[in-house]
């Protein structure tokens, strides 16, 4: 006979069900200890284990205080085995920043690509099917999750890895989605790191904000190009911006017309 569960794997294995269920989303914030800790029987500290166990994981960013943007946040959803692969090489040996931004770069311009010409396919058939479009509504979510004024720079920078994850997922690739999760912590660690360089946070997650509708515009318009251009510019432009890289990162392209990095 299996043993039963702890009391913080119970908590855990809830959070996760309203995870793996869309109950809770990125950009969600968790109930208030107590109130989880009355509604699962459980102790305020077995509540706080599970807490630690699913940041480790990546997949909520908590802050302290009693303001509105206190608390635990959701910033990820749960990824497969490759992604957690990759997550443990991250945080077991790293891997250089810029290669990290040379292989988003090269990633995510197959990503928009693919998304663009779905939206273009779906415009030039007889009938115009919404059916036929790719589903940005993850995407979309996380830009209003990143409107908030309560969120803190990890926050927001956490939202935005997943931001890019979502698109990933759009896409349908299922290796570069794995590849684009394990990579997510790697990702965000060098943008939390760039943050505190930046002359001004307010002025700088105002211009990402843009630059995310900008990419999702061109996706939607079926403008390949542009969302390449776009998505090249965003990634690169924040490496050079905070002062990770000598200089942007060249864009040149492939026999495709896929920008890469050199």
């Amino acid at each position: 006979m299996s043993a039963p569960p702890r009391a913080w794997e119970t908590v855990l294995q809830s959070i996760e069900l309203d995870l793996l269920s869309g109950r809770l989303r990125p950009g969600d914030r968790l109930p208030p200890e107590r109130a989880l800790a009355v509604e699962l029987g459980v102790g305020r500290s077995s509540v706080r284990e599970a807490i630690r166990v699913l940041e480790v994981l990546g997949l909520l960013r908590t802050s302290a205080g009693s303001g509105p943007g206190a608390g635990a946040i959701i910033v990820a959803l749960p990824g497969g085995g490759m992604s957690a692969l990759m997550r443990l090489q991250v945080a077991a040996r790293g891997f250089p920043v810029a290669d990290v931004v040379k292989t988003r770069l090269v990633l995510e311009a197959s990503v928009v690509t693919e998304l663009a010409e779905a939206s273009a396919r779906a415009d030039s058939t007889m009938v115009a099917s919404a059916s036929l479009r790719p589903n940005l509504r993850a995407p979309v979510q996380l830009l209003g999750a990143m409107d908030s004024p309560a969120l803190t720079e990890a926050e927001f920078l956490a939202l935005d890895a997943e931001f890019h994850l979502a698109l990933a997922e759009a896409s349908g690739n299922q290796v570069v989605t794995a590849t684009m999760a394990g990579l997510r912590s790697a990702i965000e660690g060098y943008a939390r790191a760039g943050a505190t360089s930046l002359a001004s946070w307010a002025d700088t997650s105002t211009r990402l904000r843009a630059e995310h509708r900008a990419i999702v515009a061109a996706i939607e318009a079926g403008d390949a190009p542009a969302a390449r251009s776009l998505v090249h510019d965003h990634i690169a432009g924040y490496y050079a911006e905070t002062h990770q890289a000598h200089h942007r990162p060249a864009r040149t392209a492939d026999a495709s017309g896929y920008p890469v990095a050199r």
